[in-house]
């Protein structure tokens, strides 16, 4: 009796089918998952917008970027304290919050093991490096995916300068009302996606050509034409930006709209890192704060951002700059640019 069975044909075929399959099959499979994780994103940033509400509501006011004060003796004194840290027992994480020692610098001893937990709720599912920073000083900590909108390149006047408040909803020594958000809170960004371990070309001194607070470079400018430091000259490479969830500063918990998200801006002396932020004075070291902190993330096309009503909007990083400045404005009154 003859055995039936595949011709090498058929079987090449059947292979051909399975592989065809396989192919249509895992892209599928991936683009689920990644709206999974899309979604997972966007409730712990509805998380955090809440409790920025809930703050609000309870204290009088936003959580302030951070508090740095001249003292009588000429030094300088700066709370350690983001507010990241500040609205911790409005996340459910009281239990955290009540063991730092918020009147010491997090890296004493007494902060060394509770700053070294990495809260979940602070890092998006599709961000590639989760792992807490080893800080020589400070031991391990966590890191933060979700950044609070602290200005368009303009950040913080600095010390003994004229006290000019930002445009944006967070600011240094500045803790504002919902009532002064003229612009409306459904147009006014308070939340967007970084990426961690972010490369910061930082304390680079005053930049040279943007120090005034009421003439910074437009949305559609050339990043090297009106930010020279952007080479890298004078400055200091930070390769672990928005890794530290209780430190205050802009690059470690903010994010400014001086570009559009996701735009590109390589760096460097021979702009050999592809993608940086860059910033000026650092807030403990005095200021003037300028910086350019881009919202960016891992999800295809855009960022998720919260605006200050609560909501989450994924939006696309074809926005035009100027919509973007406008809605990182609580009171700039751009008729015609905000979203609907």
């Amino acid at each position: 009796m003859r055995r039936r069975g595949f011709t090498l044909v058929e079987l090449l075929v059947v292979i051909a089918i399975i592989g065809l399959l396989l192919a249509l099959l895992v892209p599928a499979v991936q683009a689920a998952r990644e709206a999974a994780r899309r979604i997972e994103c966007a409730n712990n940033m509805r998380q955090i917008a809440l409790a920025v509400q809930n703050y609000e509501l309870t204290l009088g006011g936003l959580p302030p970027l951070a508090l740095v004060v001249r003292l009588g003796d000429g030094s300088t004194w700066t709370s350690y304290l983001g507010p990241h840290a500040r609205v911790l027992p409005f996340l459910e994480q009281g239990g955290i919050h009540g063991h730092m020692d918020t009147d010491t610098y997090y890296a004493d001893p007494l902060n060394r093991e509770i700053v070294g937990r990495v809260v979940e709720g602070f890092l998006c599912p599709s961000e590639v490096n989760r792992d807490p920073l080893a800080h020589k000083e400070f031991g391990n900590v966590g890191g933060v995916n979700y950044a609070f909108c602290c200005g368009d390149w303009y950040v913080w006047n600095g010390l003994g300068r004229p006290d000019v408040p930002p445009r944006s909803a967070f600011g240094v020594n500045l803790s504002r009302r919902w009532d002064e958000f003229t612009d409306g809170l459904s147009h006014t960004l308070i939340l967007c996606e970084v990426k961690n371990y972010q490369v910061t070309i930082r304390d680079c001194g005053p930049f040279s050509s943007i120090d005034d607070p009421d003439n910074v470079p437009p949305p559609d400018a050339h990043p090297l034409a009106v930010c020279p430091e952007y080479h890298g000259a004078g400055c200091k490479i930070f390769a672990k930006a928005h890794t530290q969830w209780p430190e205050m500063s802009v690059h470690h918990n903010g994010f400014t709209t001086a570009w559009p998200p996701n735009f590109v801006t390589p760096g460097g002396a021979d702009l050999e890192y592809p993608d940086v932020d860059v910033l000026s004075v650092r807030e403990r070291m005095g200021g003037p704060t300028f910086a350019a902190i881009t919202a960016r993330s891992y999800h295809a096309g855009g960022v998720q951002a919260a605006l200050a009503d609560g909501s989450v909007e994924f939006t696309s990083q074809e926005i035009e700059g100027r919509v973007w400045r406008a809605l990182g404005t609580v009171a700039g009154g751009e008729i015609g640019l905000k979203r609907p």
